[in-house]
């Protein structure tokens, strides 16, 4: 840093004036010369030196993760009830586990559908997670309808909802209110039944709690885990969620 310092302070000095003083004058005080100076010294140095330009990208980014983060955290903590113990949600696993894990998912996310495995894998190994699955349908009218099929199944036929689940977000097919109640009737859940509670039991608040929910925490995206006191935004992968639900079982959260 002081290699860099002192070239820029030596151009404004105009070579007799000390460093100190030169810093200390305000950039409107410099006369044309020393701006024109001035930037051609950056601009060189940065063509000379472009590894620091990938340094401050990543410096800003850091900074914007760590203050992500913090909201984040701040939100979980505030809206623990609605994130953890929402009765309109599905949970899977033991649902007396001591870590829970909530997956904010739409039925068209491709990184969803990956990380499908993520989550049947974790339910296999560990037998003492509980998984709680939170609908939130951010990719357009079809996984709104979609969506709207899957809480018709909640409400109808509960104990499916778990094949539902897997089944429709495991298919490769476009999720659609057709593709969704597809799939129910094929698992043998009655379609007009659906349809009735879709008519009768529309999700639109349930779907606007998830919007307000995710805004809170800093949601933009999906897949998104909560585990323990964080949100943990992206298809992070099996490691790094068995990483964090072992942090909250050491230490009470999901960064020790």
């Amino acid at each position: 840093m002081t290699r860099l310092l002192n070239p820029i302070l030596k151009t404004l000095a105009a070579g007799s004036m000390l460093a100190a003083t030169a810093f200390a004058v305000p950039a409107f005080a410099l006369d044309d010369q020393q701006k024109k100076e001035m930037g051609e010294f950056i601009r060189e140095y940065l063509i000379q030196n472009p590894e620091v330009m990938i340094e401050v990208q990543n410096a800003l980014e850091a900074k914007q993760q760590n203050q992500r983060v913090d909201q984040s955290t701040k939100a979980v903590a505030a809206n623990k009830e609605a994130i953890f113990a929402s009765p309109t949600d599905i949970t899977l696993g033991n649902p007396k586990g001591d870590v829970t894990v909530v997956e904010f998912f739409d039925y068209n996310c491709g990184y969803c559908k990956h990380a499908l495995a993520d989550m049947d894998t974790i339910l296999k190994k560990d037998k003492n997670v509980r998984f709680v699955l939170k609908e939130f349908p951010i990719l357009g009218p079809d996984s709104i309808a979609a969506h709207k099929v899957a809480n018709a199944v909640r409400l109808v036929a509960p104990t499916k909802y778990a094949e539902f689940h897997r089944t429709l977000l495991g298919n490769r097919e476009h999720a659609s209110e057709e593709t969704a109640l597809s799939v129910a009737t094929a698992l043998g859940i009655d379609g007009a039944a659906l349809r009735k509670s879709m008519k009768d039991n529309p999700n639109d608040d349930l779907v606007r709690q998830a919007y307000q929910l995710a805004t809170a925490i800093g949601i933009t995206g999906t897949p998104t885990y909560v585990v323990g006191d964080e949100a943990v935004f992206g298809a992070v992968g099996l490691d790094t969620i068995e990483e964090k639900v072992a942090n909250v079982r050491a230490c009470g959260k999901a960064s020790c």
